[in-house]
């Protein structure tokens, strides 16, 4: 997997005084236009940027640049981190953009309402809002309290469906209350839950609209043992 290349202009710089590449090919290598490697090389832009060396931050092989000034139509290919760096886990409340947060006391009003069990810190963390906001929209005690619509956070864009249900999912595991029973109309089935009920109804006996028929068929007598049972009558007839 490609990383981005740190420090692009300053990288420009540095290919620009220090290797034979074309124009082109560091402008590809660095997301720049070709006219504005130009201007590095003639001094008229990145005026005071050091040049920053990609071999030495690990992007760039000395061997690939190699290869780049002896074709010139070729590109050049950031090199993969030899060490991975796991993502910083997000601290605090989530984050929420000045356009969407008029929107979080109506997502707050939606939680509450569809799922009481979660607690306060969880919707914290969903919706980025306070505590006091909480309490305000869950007592009716908002300042806007009378124009608030409940409206699916996940529809506002404040949270993804993924958080959404894995909050949910604590919350009932924390309950005690089985997930089924818990949220059975809020909740998607997963693959394997989807399967398994598609056996289950495909296992299951249909109703036979022969089934009166079966039954009669069962009921049907022997052809034989009622002439049998005829030629004994008649022949105790003919003796009296």
């Amino acid at each position: 997997m490609a990383t981005t290349l740190l420090m692009p202009k300053a990288t420009a710089v540095w290919l620009v005084d220090n290797t034979a590449l074309s124009f082109e090919q560091i402008a590809a290598f660095c997301g720049l236009h070709p006219l504005e490697v130009q201007g590095i090389a003639d001094g008229d832009v990145a005026g005071g940027i050091m040049g920053v060396n990609p071999i030495q931050n690990g992007q760039l092989t000395r061997e690939e640049i190699e290869k780049a000034e002896a074709d010139p139509s070729y590109r050049l290919k950031i090199s993969e981190p030899k060490v991975r760096v796991a993502a910083a886990k997000r601290k605090g409340p989530r984050y929420t953009p000045i356009s969407r947060r008029n929107e979080r006391p109506n997502a707050i009003k939606w939680l509450v309402r569809n799922h009481p069990e979660l607690k306060d810190a969880q919707i914290m963390r969903l919706v980025g809002t306070t505590k006091s906001t909480i309490d305000a929209v869950r007592d009716g005690t908002h300042w806007n309290s009378a124009n608030l619509t409940p409206m699916d956070p996940v529809t506002l864009g404040l949270t993804s469906q993924i958080e959404l249900d894995l909050e949910v999912k604590r919350a009932a595991k924390g309950s005690g209350l089985p997930m089924e029973e818990e949220h059975q109309g809020t909740m998607l089935l997963t693959a394997e839950e989807a399967l398994a009920s598609a056996n289950r109804t495909s296992l299951a006996p249909e109703n036979d609209e022969n089934e009166p028929g079966d039954v009669r068929d069962q009921e049907e007598f022997d052809a034989d043992s009622v002439f049998a049972k005829l030629k004994s009558l008649k022949s105790d007839s003919d003796e009296e």
